[in-house]
């Protein structure tokens, strides 16, 4: 008896484009929010990536934003305060 191995990853359908970052980390330090969802240890999550950010950003500052609750969307009061105040967002959902 043949045993016929098949591989089942194919082929991508979408082309791959490389990551950029929006902003300029060489161009002084910067503001990155991080916006807890709500959903239960979403701030707790958020405070160990400001722990591992902190190796490779170590002049950055974090200004941390909690939404209170999973099931509704960020205000336009809460989400104005992010983007007046950070550079960039890193936002926590699921759980």
């Amino acid at each position: 008896m043949t045993v016929r191995f098949l591989d089942p990853r194919a082929e991508p359908g979408a082309p791959v484009e490389p990551y950029t970052l929006g902003i300029d980390l060489g161009s002084g330090p910067v503001t990155i929010g991080m916006l807890a969802n709500g959903f239960p240890d979403s701030v707790p999550f958020l405070a160990e990536v400001e722990t591992a950010l902190r190796t490779v950003l170590p002049d950055a500052r974090f200004v941390h934003y909690d939404k209170g609750n999973a099931s509704t969307i960020a205000s336009d009061e809460l989400l104005g305060r992010i983007v007046g105040e950070c550079q960039a967002v890193v936002a926590a959902y699921g759980h």
